[in-house]
């Protein structure tokens, strides 16, 4: 039987015979047939494109990234590459009462994306430690000595100019912000001082400073720079949350849009200090409120804000209730405590004639001190004798009314309005005394339990001194409590589970609360939130020269990222062409051939006779 053989040169030196018989049946599609059969495999080859290279990469992708960014923040221990040219600095300086800091910040180059925030991490030096420097005393020493702000704050710009490259100074921001100490003295010498900074400073350093640049913030500022500073670390601003996370149901503010926003759960944050505690947490939905007055106090204690960098988008807008009570620190709070015992003991003394306290052989009892514990308050002429019965549950009773608690609803302490907290779906952070008093002596700090929690402070109230003190010289507590820790470790547990459980009424079955004293162990200053959120809208600046780039960045960065796909995908259509042509190609030549055909060969190639092998060459 005769058979038909081909040879050709492109795309390879391929060779082959078939029957003649089986060659028609090849040639019979027609073009509209094989344009159908090449579409069918176009779409399959783009429906590959957007399975594997296209949609899943790329989600996948930004996960990766956004993972690698968080960890970035969470372990940025290396030391700055000053010499990127595409990294941008910051500066805060924070004006305390006892002293003054500056933090500088360092952030690269904003990826354009109007829905992210800058990346901001602390600068480290060549030794990795945080470029950090503090002055004493705090500014408001020179109430009176205005004129010496600017040469009292020097130290502390030159010590950050130095670590700066020269060449980003001019577009360096520099804020100096003020807290407590300025809060406190009169408002004529608060603005003495500032106007001599807003004059001196420009004088001496090149840094993107403007008169606003410096002020005294109040309280609330505080705290949301605080809220802000913890929640950018836990990565609670990336709005791309995976399978599994805790979200949330926002109402935005002043938004227009009716269905509600569903984003990544915000921390909440509880700080006690010595002097004040602190509450900060985020009011997803809209508030009512009982009365007029309570709507006019709410907001003073309701701060409405955009962390995006774009005032039409609302992904970023936040509702922050803060509040912050003065006297209600661990410290402040014992003092009332004593002065009350003082006032009470000496009103007792007096109107039944006795004389508990006046001596140590008739000591008043104290249940907030561990037991057998003797102490003495008050001033030298009129000392208040005490000794420790360690009654935890006693105690707390005791303190209950230091809590100013009213009657009326949503209000917390000295009926101060407080919003509702979704108690099920939120979590909050405890800092300072929240977290020494479950860390420092009773050892349970991070998750917190309540009943676990009160458990183990009653038994150390009910613990003798003596054993105490046994316990602490053989090292079983935390390495920076002292014996004011020890002697007073039983008092700020049970004021700390008041201010709680009874003052900010968090359920004693709440799940949700960690201790802490750092955050993915660093500290986390409000310094942080303020520079994210005085920067904000920064990168815009990066989007608009982003977009002026075009697709040809879009696609050379994708590229990068799926070529192993795109490789494929190419070789794939190149040999897809390549049969198609190759088929056009035979057809053509099967035509041409039939023409040249007599009829008696059609006849033997109809009937299948065979014929000698006609060589076709391409």
């Amino acid at each position: 039987m005769g058979r038909i053989s081909f040879s050709c040169l492109f795309p390879a030196s391929w060779h082959f015979s078939l029957p003649s018989q089986v060659l028609p049946r090849l040639l019979i599609p027609s073009l509209r047939q094989l344009l159908f059969i090449g579409l069918v495999l176009c779409l399959i080859g783009l429906l590959y494109l957007l399975l594997v290279s296209g949609k899943g990469f790329s989600s996948w992708t930004r996960k990766e990234n956004n993972f690698h960014r968080h960890l970035a923040r969470v372990t940025d221990v290396d030391a700055t590459d000053t010499s990127n040219p595409n990294l941008n600095y910051g500066l805060v300086v924070d004006c305390g009462s006892s002293g003054s800091r500056v933090f500088v910040y360092c952030w690269p180059r904003h990826n354009g994306n109007p829905h992210e925030l800058l990346d901001i991490q602390q600068m480290r030096d060549q030794h990795r430690k945080p470029v950090v420097m503090k002055i004493k005393p705090g500014i408001s020493e020179l109430a009176k000595t205005p004129g010496k702000a600017s040469d009292y704050i020097y130290p502390l710009l030159s010590f950050a100019a130095q670590h700066i490259p020269k060449n980003k100074h001019q577009e360096t921001p520099l804020y100096i912000l003020c807290t407590a100490g300025m809060r406190i003295l009169p408002e004529s010498q608060q603005e003495a001082l500032l106007e001599d900074l807003r004059t001196d400073i420009p004088v001496h350093f090149n840094f993107l400073f403007s008169d606003s640049h410096v002020e005294v913030i109040s309280g609330k500022q505080e705290g949301v720079y605080a809220w802000i500073g913890i929640n950018f670390v836990l990565g609670r601003f990336n709005h791309v949350h995976n399978e599994g996370e805790a979200v949330v149901e926002v109402h935005v503010p002043g938004s227009d849009q009716q269905e509600a926003l569903v984003r990544k759960r915000t921390a909440g944050v509880l700080d006690m200090g010595g002097v004040s505690t602190q509450i900060a947490y985020e009011v997803p939905k809209t508030v009512s409120f009982a009365s007029p007055q309570q709507e006019e106090v709410a907001k003073n204690l309701l701060a409405e804000f955009n962390l995006g960098c774009d005032a039409h988008r609302t992904e970023h807008v936040y509702r922050v209730y803060v509040s912050t009570f003065l006297g209600f620190g661990g410290n402040a709070a014992r003092q009332r405590y004593e002065e009350s015992l003082m006032k009470n003991t000496a009103t007792r003394n007096k109107l039944l004639d006795q004389h508990n306290g006046e001596t140590v052989e008739s000591p008043l009892l104290d249940p907030c001190l561990p037991t057998d514990l003797q102490d003495e308050i008050g001033p030298s002429t009129q000392k208040l004798h005490l000794r420790g019965t360690g009654d935890f549950d006693l105690c707390r009773q005791i303190l209950q009314p230091f809590l100013n608690r009213t009657n009326e609803t949503q209000t917390s302490l000295s009926g101060i309005y407080q919003p509702d907290i979704d108690y099920n779906n939120s979590q909050f952070y405890g800092f300072s005394e929240f977290y020494y008093c479950t860390e420092d002596v009773l050892r349970m700090g991070g998750d917190y339990n309540a009943s676990k929690y009160a458990r183990a402070a009653k038994s150390y109230c009910a613990t003798q001194w003596r054993t105490l003190r046994e316990r602490f010289a053989s090292g079983l507590y935390a390495s920076h409590a002292d014996l004011h820790r020890l002697k007073y470790q039983c008092f700020k547990s049970a004021w700390m589970y008041e201010v709680l459980h009874s003052g900010f009424s968090f359920p004693a079955n709440y799940k949700n609360l960690k201790t802490a004293l750092l955050v993915y162990d660093k500290e986390v200053q409000w310094t942080l939130g303020a520079i994210l959120y005085r920067t904000r809208f920064l990168p815009l600046r990066d989007i608009q020269q982003e977009g002026l780039k075009g697709l040809h960045s879009h696609l050379r960065h994708s590229f990068s990222f799926v070529n192993n796909h795109y490789l494929f995908l190419a070789c794939f259509f190149i040999v897809l062409l390549s049969i198609m042509l190759y088929l056009l190609r035979l057809r053509r030549i099967h035509r041409r051939a039939a023409q040249r055909c007599s009829p008696s060969a059609v006849t033997w190639l109809e009937e299948g006779i065979g014929s000698p092998t006609l060589p076709i060459n391409l």
